[in-house]
């Protein structure tokens, strides 16, 4: 009886929910508004590592953790073992589902996840998972029989020319309609499909899952995209049913879709509706992250506007990062960048007033010259993570809730100071020298020791004074 009425209360919350968040405006700033969370990209590590390491993941200061693609996927001869390896598997065989069913020989079964969420759960961070609709794995035949009978036949699983890879990621039509990178292009306007992917969700959700990351998300339409009418689309409807907007053929989002950090990978460039999709979730700050990348390449902000966050969204509504598992492993555009260096971009991007960054978990051992470290999945990611200086920063941002940021940056650029009223400032140095600071403050005069190595910063007449060493970062919390 008790389970019923928690049943019937959860839908009913669910549609009120909807009917409010779909009022939500996510692209108006609100200057006083304050992000304090912050996620741990756990990639390609499996669930009894996570769960092993939840309580360091919590003491680090991290709000949320993300898995990696949890679904059935791809699993050639031989099994997932390696991160990168022609024979061994690959990291991005996750990325290939080949049903919505909770479990793969990379991550574990769904009773380890389980564990790993009730981990999460005792130590109070959120665990968001990576979910892919879009597409299937590349090799159609491996899709499950069950899949594609709960979706109509195969002839319903994917969009008219979901099989053609797209060839202009401008054109709309082909961007929504067609496979990224050649993976086979999901028709997700059909309402069977919908239904069979909810469930998968809704499962999720029971377990305790309490968020999601939209992969490849600028590729499933809105209202204002095309229709796929040679295959009977007459509404581009997926995230009006994702969301929790609307059922289809019966079922709806269990829980308020309020109570889940949503955000949608939807990579910027010139044609997409990113207002459509901010009435949605929150959106990644990609053309963020790469000036970011360019001025830790550079050592120095100098010519580059890293206050303005580049996207017409709110930032209090963007997942933010110095890198992500595509910059660190597509061609390798990141994955030259040192520790050091992602730590310095992290501390900044941490310590600013909005956003809700991510960090990225390299592979253990992994160098510049070897990016893959020991090369194998499942296992748990290097110290970078639990580093003093990251444990700080995430732990300063819950504590300057409410403060507002002020940036000041010197006139070559290699050093930074983030204020956050008059309670906290992170001081930068992007530098591979040390390097003297004379930056605007807004603390009181006084004396500070910062929280991580005990140097001492003068605040006087509205400047902060002080000495930092190469590449390394400080906190001071009144």
């Amino acid at each position: 009886m008790n389970r019923i009425i928690t049943i019937i209360a959860c839908l009913g919350l669910a549609a009120c929910a909807s009917q409010t968040k779909s009022t939500v405006d996510r692209m108006t700033h609100d200057p006083d508004y304050t992000n304090t969370e912050t996620i741990l990209h756990v990639w390609s590590w499996d669930f009894p590592t996570i769960a092993e390491n939840m309580k360091q993941i919590a003491d680090a200061g991290f709000t949320m953790l993300q898995t990696s693609p949890v679904n059935a996927c791809f699993s050639p001869e031989g099994g997932n073992i390696k991160i990168f390896d022609q024979k061994e598997g690959n990291w991005y065989h996750y990325y290939q589902p080949t049903d919505w069913t909770i479990g793969n020989n990379i991550l574990g079964t769904e009773e380890e996840m389980k564990a790993m969420l009730d981990s999460a759960k005792k130590y109070d961070v959120r665990v968001l998972v990576d979910v892919l609709p879009n597409h299937t794995a590349f090799d159609i035949d491996l899709v499950t029989d069950g899949f594609y009978e709960a979706v109509g036949g195969r002839d319903k699983m994917f969009h008219t020319h979901g099989l053609e890879g797209i060839n202009d990621y401008n054109d709309r039509t082909q961007c929504t309609h067609q496979g990224v990178g050649g993976l086979p292009d999901v028709n997700t306007e059909n309402p069977r499909f919908q239904k069979y992917y909810m469930g998968f969700v809704n499962r999720l959700i029971e377990l305790g899952v309490r968020g999601f990351r939209y992969d490849t998300a600028k590729h499933i339409g809105v209202h204002s995209d095309p229709l796929d009418t040679e295959a009977g689309v007459t509404e581009n409807d997926f995230w009006d049913v994702a969301t929790g907007r609307k059922e289809v053929l019966g079922v709806s989002l269990a829980i308020p879709y309020d109570s889940l950090f949503v955000y949608g990978e939807v990579l910027q460039d010139r044609t997409v509706p990113e207002e459509e999709y901010a009435s949605y979730f929150g959106q990644t700050a990609s053309s963020y992250g790469h000036v970011l990348r360019e001025a830790l390449t550079k050592r120095s902000t100098k010519d580059l506007d890293l206050v303005s966050w580049y996207h017409r969204a709110a930032p209090e509504h963007l997942t933010t990062w110095v890198e992500s598992h595509d910059t660190y492993c597509n061609a390798n555009e990141s994955a030259g960048l040192t520790d050091a260096q992602i730590r310095t971009g992290w501390v900044f991007l941490t310590a600013r007033q909005n956003g809700t960054p991510l960090f990225f978990s390299r592979p253990m051992n992994s160098t510049r010259e070897n990016y893959w470290g020991d090369n194998l999945l499942g296992a748990r990611g290097n110290d970078e993570f639990f580093h003093p200086e990251v444990v700080a920063v995430n732990k300063f941002r819950q504590q300057m809730n409410g403060q507002v940021e002020s940036i000041s940056f010197s006139e070559d650029g290699e050093t930074i100071v983030v204020n956050r009223g008059d309670k906290g400032a992170a001081v930068i140095n992007l530098a591979a020298d040390a390097n003297a600071i004379e930056l605007a403050t807004t603390l009181p005069d006084g004396e500070y020791k910062d929280q991580v190595y005990g140097m001492t910063f003068t605040a006087e007449n509205g400047l902060l004074k002080g000495e930092t060493l190469p590449e390394t970062t400080y906190i001071i919390a009144r």
